[in-house]
């Protein structure tokens, strides 16, 4: 067995930006006046690769000599500072390992070693046990990452637990409101108790069997705002128009709508809720039903606005596609800023992809409240704002910076409103595609 190797990588005196940042973060967002300076060092931990290959790849994939300061097992700290790591949850992407290894095999040519990294803060100055806790608090976030140990492991091996049989929800469909309640807290369940109530309906007329637990979960999963857009589809049922410089404009535009619905729905109109996601699309419908959206694509295979075009190439007129792609990731850039948002840009960028598109460019429009708001004040269950608003900006860039996407609009809205429901509809992409060969293959 590979013995497991340590290193301890941090940046040097006017390199180290991150570790800045973060003490005037402190300082400003938790009052830890007491903190004298900050330390912050990325660990990797190494098995599965030889001396010599361990030597080789040292100084050229884990640092940077010119701006990186190297410690290998162990580093120097005070008997006073206040240290703690960070890491991913098990099943999370950790980029930094993965680049890391895959550097590695590059130089070896063998199979690619284990490597686990961890990020290590360390915090000097007169710091108390509570704001000690505070800090951990506010660095980790417990839906993608957890404190790590500070010992080193005898392997990096992963513990695999078998898992037991799925769990039958024995008495599911006869229990009570009140055991059914219960129930969906103790499960912890995103949708609500009515959703609940119709799953249990459902089992007891249709399926007349009790649900295991995994299927609860699904459609716990499909029924999130995540996958289902419940936000959107929510039936509007009273809309009021405060008075205001442009209440006129509102009123007329909501007017507009309403008449709209009228002509596209007709005999129906009254079996079509008003709600966001019909506002949105009445506009396209009305057109179409008018005959004025001749050139509008309708395909299976695509999940964007696409219209057809003529376009001259080489001195042929040949049809294109120009696709608009919408992207909106909410609720999990609410809960995983940096991820949330990087994967938001993603997604408008993969759904096109997966129609053989050309993705152009993006347009970037977020919505927060105030995130100078003070932590304090933070609502139960939520991360600051500061860290939403930040850490989104940061997965919006890093992914976008990695694939090239040029994106030509950035704006984001500051409203108490948006305080309980983070808006992240980051992308409006435009691609363009041959035509004809979308159905060639």
């Amino acid at each position: 067995m590979h013995k497991v190797r340590r290193i301890f990588v941090e940046k040097r005196p006017g390199f180290d930006i991150e570790a800045r940042g973060l003490i005037v973060d402190l300082r400003e967002n938790l009052g830890t006046e007491g903190l004298k300076n900050v330390r912050v060092l990325n660990r990797y931990d190494i098995t599965g690769i030889s001396d010599e290959e361990y030597q080789k790849s040292l100084s050229v994939i884990f640092a940077e000599p010119p701006v990186d300061s190297i410690c290998e097992e162990n580093f120097q700290a005070d008997a006073e500072d206040r240290v703690f790591a960070l890491e991913y949850l098990p099943g999370q992407y950790d980029q930094r390992a993965d680049s890391a290894a895959q550097c590695v095999q590059i130089i070896t040519q063998k199979e690619r070693p284990k490597i686990l990294s961890a990020k290590l803060v360390v915090l000097q100055g007169s710091i108390t046990d509570q704001e000690f806790i505070k800090i951990k608090e506010y660095c980790i976030n417990p839906v993608e990452a957890r404190e790590a140990s500070l010992d080193k492991p005898d392997n990096l091996s992963a513990e695999v637990i078998l898992p037991e049989d799925v769990e039958i929800l024995r008495g599911f469909t006869t229990m009570s409101l009140q055991e059914l309640q219960e129930l969906w807290s103790a499960l912890g369940l995103a949708m609500s108790f009515e959703d609940l109530q119709f799953c249990q309906s459902y089992f007891k007329d249709k399926e007349k069997r009790d649900p295991s637990l995994t299927e609860i979960k699904v459609i716990d999963t499909y029924w999130s705002d995540h996958c289902r857009h419940t936000t959107f589809l929510t039936r509007i049922e009273k809309v009021i128009i405060k008075e205001g410089r442009f209440s006129q404009l509102f009123k007329a535009a909501y007017q507009a709508y309403l008449e709209s619905r009228a002509y596209v729905y007709g005999d129906k109109v009254q079996t079509r809720d008003v709600c966001l996601m019909d506002i949105a699309m009445m506009g396209m419908k009305e057109l179409r039903k008018k005959g004025q959206l001749e050139d509008l694509d309708e395909s299976d295979e695509i999940n964007a606005c696409s219209i057809v075009v003529k376009a001259e190439i080489d001195g042929e007129t040949e049809e294109w596609l120009v696709m608009f792609k919408n992207e909106t990731h909410n609720h999990p850039t609410e809960i995983e800023p940096f991820g949330g948002a990087a994967t938001c840009l993603g997604g408008a960028i993969r759904d096109p992809l997966s129609g053989r598109t050309y993705v152009y460019q993006a347009m970037r429009v977020t919505g927060s409240g105030d995130p100078r708001t003070k932590i304090s004040e933070t609502l139960p269950g939520k991360l600051p704002q500061r860290k939403i608003t930040t850490g989104a900006a940061a997965g919006y860039s890093s992914y976008g910076n990695q694939i090239g996407i040029a994106t030509g609009q950035v704006a984001e809205v500051y409203d108490e409103s948006l305080v309980a429901k983070r808006m992240e509809i980051q992308q409006s992409f435009r691609q363009v595609h041959q035509y004809p060969s979308l159905y060639d293959y």
